[in-house]
């Protein structure tokens, strides 16, 4: 047995939507950039890198957030020239005048004389020579020229040291 169908009347859907939208931005924007101050930089000073030069570099740099300040010297070593020279005296033949440019160092001075063979003097060696300084010993060699050597040298160093530190204090004020 089938039952008869039964239409029914469908109703349409109706949507509706109604939007009202307002929109403020305000809004404050800091930008704050922090970067390191420019760098001083000591200058390279290589002078030993040929190794017939006797010379030390020195070398140094200040910097503050408004000036770098930077400088370099270079310092002659006297006994490395003493040295060089002796070996380019003795290297040329000239035996006598090698040893002679070393017995100026008053080390090497009392070592030859304590081996017997004294440090040449006016052209004369060996006991002549002996004689002639054990006369004259005004003319030998003094500790204190060595010293002196050394101290112009740590003059030097210490017055380029003075020189940044003045810069320093002055860049820190």
């Amino acid at each position: 047995m089938m039952l008869p169908l039964v239409a029914q009347a469908q109703e349409p859907i109706v949507t509706e939507s109604t939007t009202t939208s307002t929109v403020t931005t305000k809004g404050d924007m800091t930008t704050r950039v922090e970067s390191p101050p420019p760098t001083a930089i000591a200058p390279q000073i290589i002078a030993n890198s040929n190794s017939d030069l006797c010379t030390v570099g020195v070398a140094g740099a200040v910097q503050t957030q408004i000036l770098g300040i930077s400088m370099g010297s270079t310092v002659r070593d006297m006994n490395c020239e003493k040295l060089k020279n002796a070996k380019v005296l003795y290297d040329m033949g000239m035996k006598v005048a090698a040893v002679s440019v070393m017995c100026q160092d008053d080390r090497v001075f009392k070592a030859m004389l304590n081996a017997g063979t004294p440090c040449p003097y006016d052209g004369l060696i060996g006991d002549a020579a002996k004689l002639a300084w054990e006369t004259d010993k005004a003319s030998q060699p003094q500790a204190n020229q060595l010293l002196d050597m050394e101290e112009k040298n740590a003059r030097e160093v210490a017055g380029a040291s003075g020189i940044l530190g003045v810069f320093a204090v002055l860049l820190l004020l």
